[in-house]
């Protein structure tokens, strides 16, 4: 019934009134046959009253066609309602809308309104079935999301390879997943070569190139080439079983707004007894006087106040897991509404977290060849991330390394190696000033020039050739970001840290933060987002999920960037996207503000139902006799409606997102390609 709905979508796990046992509903789809058992038996206690009333309009005398179908159907539908209303009673030592219902049906069965108590059941039993299907659609999604992991998984021994149930496979077993199929599982690929389309996680449309090396995960599907992964995590603990976990999580937990609805819906409940006995009471002596009092029981049921914040807040979590935004309770959505205050690290937030070569500082003499063949020499055997990008940057520039005769990493200082070119040292300046003494002076210009990034610097037979300086590079949106943050009212953006003081002000600057703490250890970004909290600031903590645990948890908003599987993320974070893209920072803000105003809508319009219903119900203007109480449960089932139907506006937020966020990438891309063929043009002409 639409009463039961209501407690259900608050969560209190109300049971079904055909349930044996204490298992909560689930409107999912192995329950498909049993709902659609349900309405049949409806449906025939639906028939028996209608039986009855079409005799009694046929004239007909006998009681046994009168009467006894009506009375049959009347209990059949109402038993129901009876099981969970004795639940609520005493059982959970509490009334609620199900009582309510099941006192009115109650009261028309005592006034030998048969008829009258039957049609109230079917139709709220009815509504009740056709809200589950609508309001539940959320626990569909998770079983598709579920669903998009294959059951059977190609095991590889050797040469031979065997399929076995994805309820089998272990970790360090290597299974192949052919093109079009889904992956069954976490893992890295070890041989082939793929693109993996990880939309279903991450929202994003774009596949990736897979190679050696690549992570890849469970549910996403792979297009083009047969890849072997070795297995990291199965199950539940895959990426896509915690992003399922997590929306349950979600959809379980209460908000303190929602705790107040419930708070309120049950003082309202012996309000609405009050309200109708005093109906009965002014109307004793009437024909109507039962009849006025049920429809005031039927129409103040408070389901549609139940239904306004729960409602609205799966619609959310639906809007926002679209784009890879997994939020764990919702008092984090309703806490992202008011943030006033936006802390962020730096590296793998701000930035990528992959250094690239920014700028060659050679000493005076120097060419910026010899500066970078010397450093790509001693760094080609080091497996350091800065080594990497010097060796890409080298490779761009189609210098050869020189052949590595003998090499030596020294820990904290940079490495050695004697090469065709002869003997390399490239590291930290400190190291290379004990090395080569007398180039200390050249050594401060060049750290001069290369203030605010990491250096790499060069000893070439004792001779001091420059450095290589390196930058973590800002993502691209970071500044339009923090721009439309500003616009939503966030009144300090500020940028917490462990790197030099000297990075972490060029990159404040690049983007436009307010304030800028360097060097900070976790403990001292902790106590520093503490400290905020205490001055009243609303703050969002965003960080890559694994050094910043303490700040994330602190905040009133923590927001793990790529989850990816990262058990700080999810332990530690309120929020975490699946995505490393800014952009849904200020969607999540907006997506909490819009929610906060449509929960306000729901409720403001949920009173204002009950308020017209009631004053029509007692002053007897919905009619009369069975005609007022189906016209009463019309009515309680159109706020229902209402409430649904509005809260569901939220699902079209992130669908627009997504809309604008493709228009803006392709109109980027022409902006792009319109350049180049201005270059090739301009060139031509020259």
């Amino acid at each position: 019934m639409t009463q039961l709905t209501a407690e259900h979508a608050s969560h209190d796990h109300h049971e079904h009134p055909h349930h044996d046992g204490d298992s909560p509903v689930v409107c999912c789809s192995h329950h498909e046959l049993e709902i659609e058992r349900y309405i049949i038996l409806y449906l025939i206690g639906g028939m028996l009253a209608l039986t009855s009333w079409i005799a009694g309009l046929a004239k007909i005398s006998s009681p046994l066609v009168t009467i006894l179908p009506a009375v049959i159907g009347a209990i059949m539908l109402a038993l129901p309602l009876f099981k969970a209303s004795y639940e609520e009673i005493f059982i959970k030592r509490r009334i609620s809308s199900s009582s309510l219902a099941a006192l009115a049906i109650l009261a028309a069965i005592a006034a030998e309104q048969y008829i009258t108590a039957a049609l109230l059941a079917f139709i709220l039993l009815v509504a009740d079935q056709v809200l589950r299907r609508t309001a539940f659609g959320a626990q569909r999604a998770i079983e598709e999301l579920v669903g998009l992991t294959p059951d059977i998984a190609r095991i590889v021994e050797g040469d031979s390879e065997r399929e076995v149930h994805a309820g089998e496979v272990e970790v360090g077993m290597i299974v192949r997943v052919r093109p079009g199929e889904n992956l069954p599982v976490d893992g890295e690929v070890i041989k082939g070569y793929s693109t993996i389309n990880q939309a279903s996680l991450t929202g994003e449309a774009m596949p990736i190139e897979a190679d050696v090396g690549t992570e890849v995960f469970a549910g996403t599907t792979n297009l083009t080439g047969v890849i072997d992964v070795r297995v990291t995590r199965t199950g539940d603990d895959t990426t896509i079983g915690k992003v399922s976990q997590l929306i349950r999580e979600a959809e379980s937990s209460k908000s303190p707004r929602q705790l107040l609805i419930e708070q309120v819906s049950r003082f309202f409940v012996p309000v609405s007894l009050a309200i109708a006995a005093l109906v009965w009471y002014l109307n004793q002596g009437t024909d109507d006087a039962a009849i006025k009092a049920i429809t005031v029981l039927v129409v103040v049921c408070p389901s549609a106040l139940l239904l306004a914040s729960p409602s609205a807040m799966v619609a959310a979590f639906a809007s926002a897991a679209r784009l890879g935004i997994m939020i764990k309770q919702t008092n984090f959505l309703e806490a992202a509404a008011g943030v006033d205050a936006v802390v962020l690290d730096k590296t793998g937030t701000i930035t990528t977290g992959s250094f690239e070569v920014s700028r060659l500082a050679p000493a005076e003499g120097v060419e910026g060849a010899e500066l970078l063949a010397a450093a790509a020499a001693a760094e080609q055997s080091s497996n350091h991330p800065l080594a990497s990008s010097i060796m890409r940057t080298a490779k761009a520039a189609r210098i050869s390394p020189a052949e590595v005769h003998r090499y030596e990493e020294l820990h904290g200082r940079g490495v050695r190696a004697e090469t065709a070119m002869g003997e390399i040292a490239a590291g930290r300046a400190a190291w290379i000033r004990e090395l080569a003494p007398d180039a200390a002076s050249q050594i401060d210009h060049v750290e001069q020039r290369i203030e605010g990034m990491s250096g790499v610097h060069v000893l070439l037979n004792g001779r001091y050739l420059g450095a290589v300086g390196l930058e973590d590079q800002i993502r691209p949106q970071a500044k339009p970001v923090i721009d439309r943050l500003r616009e939503y009212g966030v009144r300090t953006i500020a940028l917490f840290t462990g790197d030099r003081l000297s990075v972490a002000k060029r990159v404040g600057m690049a983007v436009g933060a307010d304030r800028v703490e360097a060097e900070c250890l976790p403990e001292e970004k902790h106590q520093l987002i503490r400290d905020m909290v205490n001055r009243g600031y609303k703050t969002m903590m965003v960080g890559d999920g694994i050094n910043d645990g303490p700040a994330l948890a602190e905040a009133d908003v923590g927001v793990a960037m790529g989850l990816r599987g990262s058990d700080i993320a999810t332990n530690s974070a309120g929020v975490a996207l699946m995505t490393d893209d800014l952009n849904r920072l200020p969607f999540l803000v907006d997506l909490g503000r819009r929610t906060r105003a449509i929960i306000g809508q729901n409720i403001a319009a949920s009173i204002l139902i009950a308020l017209v219903g009631l004053t029509l119900a007692a002053t007897g203007n919905l009619g009369h006799g069975g005609a007022a109480v189906f016209f009463a449960a019309m009515f309680h089932f159109a706020g229902d409606v209402f409430v649904l139907g509005n809260s569901f506006r939220l699902f079209r937020f992130g669908e627009d997102f997504l809309a604008a966020e493709h228009a803006a990438r392709e109109a980027a891309r022409e902006h792009h390609r319109v350049q180049r063929e201005g270059s090739v043009r301009l060139a031509n002409t020259a």
